[in-house]
């Protein structure tokens, strides 16, 4: 069997075929949440970790709102670079600090 993801327990292609089942059913039911209920139960799933893979779809789909997942990606992504630079900023000052002592040290002598 490969391996998944880190983080992740289930193959997208079972979380694709949750969420489908779910949203292709739930009219069948008295709720979304009692398809959610369903759905899981037949699959083996958590019910509450359906629930927020039907949730991320949705927003996914411009049906509810919130951030896409490509947008919390992007903003993962450009988290992860501003803490880069900003260590990088602080090797620069610590560098250009030593560097102007030194020619202070220098220009006295």
């Amino acid at each position: 069997m490969p391996s998944l993801p880190r983080g992740q327990k289930h193959p997208p292609e079972l979380r694709e075929r949750a969420v489908r089942m779910v949203l292709e059913h739930q009219h069948e039911y008295p709720s979304q949440w009692k398809a959610i209920e369903s759905v899981a139960a037949k699959l083996d799933l958590n019910r509450e970790t359906l629930r927020v893979w039907v949730r991320r779809a949705e927003t996914d789909a411009g049906q509810r709102p919130g951030l896409t997942s490509d947008e919390r990606a992007r903003i993962k992504e450009l988290e992860r670079e501003n803490k880069e630079l900003r260590r990088a900023n602080e090797i620069l000052k610590a560098a250009s600090a030593f560097f102007g002592a030194e020619l202070d040290r220098q220009s006295k002598k």
